[in-house]
């Protein structure tokens, strides 16, 4: 096992704009959330998170966070990182762009985690090129934050939704995650099936509930109630976490007890601001054991 890790996280931390946070941002990103997620839940995490100079300079206190969670942290120093402006209204989410991302590089992976067993790739703006598949040892679980595959950086500041496409990372992923607000309207999940053969492939709809389609069978799954709805930043990237970390521990992708343990974790997530509403084990738990409303 390399150095001790269950699973290595990589990706670019998101600078998210925030007008309540004194730095007029928070520290975000599928990386941040998924390894701090993992960490709480029980896996050892490695996390190769991509920054930029104002995060390096300023985000001590959700490094510490990371830490105190023991996540193994490597940064990448990042000449230019994403910075993202999430904008709410009548229960849709559009993003405004105010910087793209550096790549990281596979140079940039310490070698002792290269021998992992696990692994979650989770860019936000396409920062994973596709050489990632080929740096991953073979027989490896491997998932997949698609939505930062499917983002469009229009030149009027909007983030857009942009057609799936063929990728090296999806056809090495066994899991692939995504919600359905990530895909253009026209993406069908035969389509989509093609593209991540072989994995299973987990379409999340917020209060919803989702999909997940595996070996040609299509699975509903119901959300988990929350308590109240503070901050739902982050909480698909809890939930794909959980499910990993459920495939890890159990062996089991995508069935009816891990997804709702995931959908669990992320009703746990929404309750709290940025990276403090990320759950540990016995939060997640506990919402288990709640009764859950009949329809």
């Amino acid at each position: 096992m390399a150095d001790g890790l269950d699973l290595v996280v990589i990706g670019a931390a998101s600078r998210d704009v925030a007008g309540d946070d004194l730095r007029g941002w928070r520290l975000g990103g599928a990386a941040t959330y998924c390894s701090l997620a993992a960490a709480r839940l029980g896996l050892r995490v490695g996390c190769l998170l991509g920054v930029d100079q104002k995060a390096l300079d300023e985000a001590d206190g959700e490094i510490e966070m990371l830490a105190l969670a023991d996540v193994r942290l490597s940064l990448v120093p990042l000449g230019q990182g994403p910075v993202f402006e999430n904008i709410e209204r009548d229960g849709h989410r559009r993003q405004r762009w105010l910087s793209k991302s550096d790549q990281i590089m596979v140079g940039a992976l310490p070698d002792e985690w290269r021998s992992a067993p696990a692994w979650l790739l989770a860019p936000v703006a396409a920062e994973l090129g596709e050489e990632w598949a080929a740096a991953i040892p073979a027989g490896s679980a491997i998932g997949l934050s698609w939505q930062g595959l499917l983002r469009e950086f229009g030149d009027d500041g909007w983030v857009k939704r942009a057609q799936p496409q063929r990728s090296a990372l999806l056809e090495a992923a066994g899991l692939v995650v995504a919600s359905v607000h990530d895909l253009a309207g026209n993406a069908e999940f035969a389509r989509l099936r093609t593209l991540a053969a072989n994995a299973a492939i987990v379409l999340t709809a917020g209060d919803g509930g989702g999909v997940a389609l595996q070996c040609g069978r299509l699975l509903r799954y119901r959300a988990a109630p929350a308590e109240r709805v503070v901050d739902a930043t982050g909480a698909g990237d809890v939930f794909l976490a959980a499910l990993m970390t459920a495939w890890i521990l159990t062996g089991d992708l995508a069935t009816p007890e891990t997804l709702r343990f995931a959908a669990a974790a992320g009703s746990c997530a929404v309750e709290g601001i940025g990276l403090s509403g990320v759950p540990t084990r016995s939060l997640v738990a506990a919402r288990l054991r709640a009764p859950t409303p009949e329809n």
